[in-house]
């Protein structure tokens, strides 16, 4: 070998190990990035002159790993949106041990009619059962105004993330462009790679999405349901938001938007669902199921109340048609507006001192004219006693057995809390999966332990190199005093 050969070897080897010791330098500062490639160093063998050759730095991620984690981490995601509603829901209805649930403030409402019918001379004890026919009215109203403020917001929900996917998705088509021209150039894309593998994360988030890749270092997106995001083009995905909701408006009438891709609707429920996972399925699943479901189940508590102090003979100084104790926003039940009347149930003016209302109407009649006996105790017990009948409940939700007033108030509150106690059980598996499969990708990351070995051998090389340079100058001055 040739003093210039040897020169020349040592000289790419210290260049090597300085790339090498700026490798795991990087490795090290980026360990516990997210998205971050762990990287590797691609050393061959000189063509001309001897020495080693730097061929660049190889970005290392396990495929299976990233994509488990991405399916894990969008199920928490889902599961997430899902438990905060339910949660939301329990505030609003209340459980089985609040003392301010529906069905709490029903059977207080009952409980002043009985202690009424004890003493039907006692105006304060009458005026206690409108208080509390009132607070069980008011309940039922803030709930539904809850519920609707809920659905609006999913509504806004979807809004926002639709406008996050078009922007994720325009500048992974740009990084595609941009890693194509970078390595054909020769340079390092690893940074840019890193920066998509992010915006495909947070895209993941929403709509849980296949990755595959492509040539020149593109890659294509496919939800799990088989709508193309990405594949050389960039789709377009439309959504118009509603801003408020209402209880009538759905997709099916046209008064709620669906989701489009390039101006093809696409399904956002059910088995056959484009987006299912993530929280895009999740906020449609509470805009068009979930909140449905629960204007529906308030709807038939207050319909039963407006429709129960409404039976027939159930007054008798009442004419048919007249309202009851509670009414329909002051008019009686029409079978044709049920909707949304859980917003709208309050109790007749004709009882209630706050609106001018007597109370002792409810002892004597809520028709009656004069003061009737101050004594008589029959419609408050009659009052009781229809409070005590079990009925149908109106929405097929609750089955078809007889409920008395308190047990269809109880069984609401019971079906709100364990909807959330399930909702709750399934974001805690789904975490735990997530953290587990995070952990298998950590693992398969930076190992510090392998890196700092590595930057010893990187030292050793240095040294090596740096020794067989001062070697040949050494018989270089040897050469040049002969």
């Amino acid at each position: 070998m040739s003093l210039s050969t040897a020169l020349n070897n040592a000289m790419t080897g210290l260049a090597a190990a300085g790339r090498a010791t700026a490798n795991v330098s990087e490795n090290l500062a980026n360990s516990m990035t997210p998205s971050y490639g762990r990287r590797t160093l691609d050393l061959a063998s000189a063509t001309y002159g001897g020495g080693v050759r730097v061929l660049g730095s190889t970005r290392n991620v396990d495929p299976v790993i990233l994509s488990n984690r991405r399916a894990a981490e969008a199920d928490e995601r889902n599961a997430s949106v899902i438990s905060t509603y339910s949660d939301t829901m329990v505030r609003l209805v209340g459980s089985p041990t609040d003392p301010n649930a529906l069905s709490a403030r029903l059977a207080e409402f009952e409980s002043s009619l009985i202690e009424a019918q004890s003493r039907p001379d006692s105006v304060h004890r009458l005026d206690a059962v409108t208080v509390r026919a009132d607070w069980l009215s008011q309940g039922i109203r803030e709930a539904a105004t809850g519920l609707r403020a809920e659905r609006s917001r999913a509504d806004r929900m979807i809004g926002l993330q639709v406008d996050r996917m078009n922007v994720a998705l325009r500048r992974i088509a740009v990084l595609n462009t941009r890693i194509t021209s970078t390595e054909a150039s020769g340079g390092d894309s690893n940074g840019m790679r890193d920066e998509r593998q992010a915006l495909v994360d947070e895209l993941s988030n929403m709509v849980p999405v296949h990755e595959v890749s492509r040539e020149n270092g593109h890659i294509a997106l496919f939800t799990y349901g088989g709508a193309r995001l990405l594949d050389g083009s960039v789709s377009e995905i439309e959504f118009t938001v509603t801003g408020e909701t209402a209880p009538h408006m759905t997709i099916d009438n046209g008064l709620l938007s669906g989701l489009t891709l390039n101006g093809q609707p696409l399904t956002t429920s059910g088995s056959s669902s484009h987006i299912a996972g993530g929280t895009l399925a999740a906020a449609f699943e509470i805009r068009d199921s979930l909140t449905v479901d629960m204007q529906t189940d308030l709807d038939s508590l207050a319909r039963d109340l407006v429709e129960r102090f409404e039976t027939a003979g159930l007054d008798p100084t009442s004419a048919p048609g007249d309202p009851g104790l509670f009414t329909d926003d002051g008019d009686p039940f029409d079978a044709l507006n049920d909707l949304d009347i859980a917003s709208r149930i309050t109790i007749n003016a004709l009882v209630d001192p706050a609106q001018g209302g007597d109370s002792r109407l409810l002892r004597d009649g809520l028709g009656s004219g004069a003061p009737g006996d101050v004594g008589y105790a029959g419609q408050l017990q009659a009052f009781v006693d229809v409070l005590s009948d079990g009925r149908i409940p109106p929405s097929g939700r609750f089955g078809t057995v007889n409920l008395t007033a308190s047990g269809l108030a109880a069984s609401l509150t019971s079906r709100v809390s364990q909807a959330a106690d399930y909702a709750g059980q399934n974001l805690s598996f789904a975490s735990t999966s997530r953290t587990e499969l995070e952990r298998l990708e950590l693992a398969e990351g930076v190992d510090s332990d392998a890196e700092l070995q590595n930057l010893i051998v990187a030292e050793q090389i240095f040294a090596a190199n740096a020794r067989m340079i001062a070697t040949v100058d050494e018989l270089m001055e040897t050469l040049l005093r002969i």
